[in-house]
């Protein structure tokens, strides 16, 4: 698969062309002041941005239009487990509505270092609409089963300074067609 992809999907206006590539460690400061505007979203330190950029590069994607980043999408790879885990998602007030969350979603699940994940996780509190519209319509587009738990408790992990945070966990590969596709082979 190309290094970057560049998209004109149907969600997008068709004058919008957005590249979706792997971040730069040259990008942490750029994807900090995306962060920051992307409230209510929890702001990390510009150097966790750049480590991210730099370290998990694999797990990250950036959408750019233009040589300005307006989207970014921070995971990493479970470790002992099969799971990819989804930190943020962020996405510029200046391109939202057009599907760029899902798009990023659908990228990086499309990844050769992703091939293992058998599971989409990510954490989301119960009053975050725009994120459970995200990933209920990614999981319905994909066809992955989404289940959810409260996992860090507002009381127990946060000292009561933050809402509890669900563990949200979609199915990416359906072993009965793996094992279909394989005997095909």
């Amino acid at each position: 698969m190309p290094k970057d992809i560049v998209s004109d999907t149907r969600q997008m206006a068709r004058s919008r062309m957005v590249t979706m590539r792997k971040p730069e460690s040259t990008d942490g400061s750029a994807i900090w002041e995306l962060v920051r505007s992307c409230k209510p979203l929890d702001e990390n330190s510009m150097y966790c941005n750049l480590i991210q950029a730099d370290h998990f590069r694999d797990t990250c994607v950036v959408a750019e239009e233009d040589g300005q980043i307006l989207g970014w999408i921070s995971g990493h790879l479970i470790p002992a487990q099969d799971a990819f885990f989804v930190w943020q998602v962020a996405v510029s007030p200046k391109a939202r509505g057009l599907g760029l969350g899902k798009q990023m979603l659908r990228h990086l699940t499309e990844r050769e270092e992703l091939d293992d994940a058998e599971v989409l996780k990510t954490t989301i509190t119960e009053d975050n609409d725009a994120s459970w519209g995200l990933f209920r319509s990614f999981a319905r587009e994909i066809g992955g089963e989404l289940d959810d738990e409260p996992h860090f408790l507002e009381d127990d992990h946060f000292g009561g300074a933050h809402d509890t945070e669900h563990m949200v966990t979609i199915t990416l590969k359906n072993e009965a067609e793996e094992a279909a596709l394989n005997a095909a082979a």
